[in-house]
Formats: C-alpha cells, structure tokens, sequence
C-alpha cells in the first residue's frame, strides 16, 4: 500500500473519522437547562413563528451548510455508493470549517434516483445555509442542481463550479507564462462529466440551463474548445450525446473535428483532463501546439504524471494533487464562496459570482510563472478574499 494511503488509513481509525459536533453552550444546572431547552427555548420557536428569517439569528442555520452526495462519482473512485462517500464529505465540511470558519454537515443518501434526491434536498432546506452538492454522477447532478435553484437558499455543485471556477483562473495565468492571448487559445477537455462540460461552459462563456446556452458577454472566452469522452469528439450532430453534451457540442469545436483524443488534440494549446488515469499520453503532448498547457487534474492518479508531461515538452503543467506545483484544487474555491452565502444569507450563487471568484484567484498570483499560475490553498485570507469579491456583486441588497 502506498505510504500516504496507509498513513491516511492510520490517522482515520485513530480519530474515527474527522468531524464531530460541539455545544457552543453549558448546561450544567436546571437554569441553564430552562434556556436552552423547556420552556425557554419556547420563546425562540415562537419568534421563528412570527418571522421565519429569526432561524438564521436563533438558530445554527445562519451558520452552517450541508455537503451531500449519493456517493454516485466520488473522487477518481466512481460509483462506490453512500456509506463509502462519508469519508470523503467529512473531508469537504472540515476544509469548510478550517478555511471559512463556519460548521458544516456531511450528508450521504442511500439513492441514485434524482427525483427522490431533490424531494429530500428540498425537505432539509430549512436547517441550512447553504447546499454544497458532491460526487453526483453526471448528467443526473445537472438536472438536480437545476431543479433546486429556487428553493430559498443557495445549490452549489462543487464538481462543476468550483472546477470550472479554478481550472479558468488557473488558464488564464497559464496563458499570460507561455505568452499567448487567452482569447486565442483552442482547448481540448478529456472528460465529459460534471466537471468537464462545467469547465467548457465557463471556457466558452456560456450560461447553460437544461436545454438552452447563452453567450455571457462578461465572460472572456477562449478561441474553441474540443469536449472529448469515451466515444470521442463531441461535435453537433454526433449520436449518443445527452442533452447536455448536446447543447456544449453546438456552441463548440466549430471545425466539427471527429475521432479520437489523439487525432483532435493536434495543434492544441491547451488540454485539460477531468477523466481518470493514464488517458494524456506524451506522444499527444508532441502533437500539440507550441509551449503547451497540460493540467492533468484526475485524482488520486492523473491523466499523465508531471515529470512524463514535462519531458513530452509541456510548458504549464498542472494537477489536483497537494504534492506537485500548481494544485488546482475545489478547495480555492468552495470555502469562500459558502462563507459569503452566510454572510449575505444569499439566496442564490450567480454566474457573476462565479466570474468574480475566478477572476479573484486569477489577480492571487502576481507574477505568474510555470511552477505557480494559482494560489496555494493555504494562501492566508484566501476564502476571505473569495468572500468579499462575491459580496462586493450584493452591496446594497439584501441577499439574492
């Protein structure tokens, strides 16, 4: 077993796992039982009564979230269902409380059938904050999210948003190292889930809801991108592509290039892999265009390894792990954003709030070089930073 596997093992038998719940009161008389229980606590349901916003002052709804998942795509683990997700949402809600500073739930839900999903979202609502969605398989976490964007209080799909969010930040300063014009580059996606049609939505300037895309003039997009699953090029008109391919296919890859990761990815500038293990070879990487930009981003094992891309003649390189340079990491991003949700009581997260988010982690890094294009996700103050970006879009309005 590899070390940090085995150490990892070790440390989560020794804590039984890494969260736990802690009063933020004493009751060690009848006196302080009389307030934080009967009859005291009376006054305060009866407030909430009255006036259903006194919840986020009186209780720990103005402060906490929930991750849930249904354990259908986690990690690069894929469909290994609830009980074996929880470790992973506790992960998610104890970076939320080390980087954002508020109290976060894990929830797993033992079903995969999206209607009972959004029945249950929608029935637990009232105890959060905010939602952060996790490791639900595509193209089911598109048509959940959407269906919970009215329901009072944010859904933020991290595998889509928060990947799209850093994987744009971290392009744009890739793009500024090996000197070429952000708005020139042509990017090929390895990976057509969550993540890859989020990242090629945000690439293209795109604001996507079920069936329909439109361009966002304030977003500065890249010249094409080239969505590539298992089958291949995603092109309009190509067979078996779900509405959501469909609707990315239409509005990319406007040569309606076919075949192969190894036959599209000549002449790119850039490839991005949100796929699984050994899917970027080096002879790909020769075959693209001058300087590339590879961010092989899969996790544990990525698409191809640093030193592999590098010697291939990669410029950039990139991944989702901790110990090579250049991590990029949903943790940049998820912790600033829910604490602005709990700042603001927002009711909603806004394509401009993504934007801002990015842009925010883009101006980070000062001088961006090969070996640093993002913020290290111990930057100090970097949620805080995330968070004000997002509220500066809501100064004067009471949430949205």
């Amino acid at each position: 077993m590899d070390t940090v596997y085995k150490k990892s093992m070790e440390y989560h038998k020794k804590f039984g796992g890494k969260i736990t719940t802690k009063a933020l009161v004493n009751v060690s008389n009848k006196n302080d039982l009389s307030l934080a229980y009967t009859p005291g606590v009376a006054e305060s349901c009866r407030a909430i009564v009255k006036n259903i916003a006194e919840a986020y002052n009186l209780t720990w709804k103005g402060r906490t979230v929930a991750v849930i998942s249904d354990g259908s795509a986690v990690l690069g683990l894929g469909n290994i269902g609830a009980d074996a997700a929880i470790p992973v949402m506790e992960g998610k809600a104890l970076l939320i409380k080390k980087f954002a500073g508020i109290d976060a739930v894990p929830i797993v839900i033992n079903t995969q059938n999206s209607d009972e999903i959004i029945r249950f979202v929608q029935q637990i609502a009232p105890n959060f904050a905010g939602i952060n969605l996790e490791d639900i398989s595509a193209p089911r976490c598109f048509q959940i999210e959407e269906s919970l964007q009215n329901i009072g209080i944010p859904v933020f799909h991290d595998d889509q948003h928060g990947t799209a969010i850093a994987v744009t930040a971290a392009l744009h300063n890739a793009a500024k190292v090996v000197k070429k014009p952000y708005r020139s580059l042509k990017v090929i996606i390895v990976g057509a889930g969550a993540a890859g049609i989020s990242i090629s939505r945000m690439l293209l300037g795109l604001d996507c809801f079920g069936k329909k895309c439109l361009r966002n003039l304030n977003i500065e997009s890249v010249q094409d991108v080239i969505l590539v699953d298992r089958k291949g090029a995603l092109y309009s008109g190509r067979d078996d592509q779900n509405i959501y391919k469909q609707v990315v296919a239409a509005m990319s890859n406007k040569s309606k290039k076919k075949g192969s990761l190894t036959q599209v990815v000549k002449g790119a500038d850039a490839i991005i892999g949100v796929s699984g293990p050994n899917t970027i070879t080096e002879a790909m990487i020769r075959d693209m265009s001058v300087k590339p930009i590879v961010f092989a981003m899969a996790n544990p094992t990525p698409e191809i390894l640093p030193d592999a891309a590098k010697r291939a003649g990669a410029y950039v390189v990139a991944t989702g792990r901790s110990d090579f340079p250049n991590q990029i990491n949903n943790v940049l991003v998820f912790p600033g954003v829910f604490k602005a949700v709990v700042q603001k009581r927002l009711k909603i997260i806004t394509s401009e709030m993504k934007i801002a988010t990015s842009r925010t982690l883009e101006k980070m890094v000062k001088n961006p070089s090969a070996n640093n294009i993002i913020p290290d996700v111990f930057t100090p103050n970097l949620a805080d930073k995330v968070a004000r970006a997002i509220l500066r879009l809501t100064s004067g309005k009471k949430g949205l």
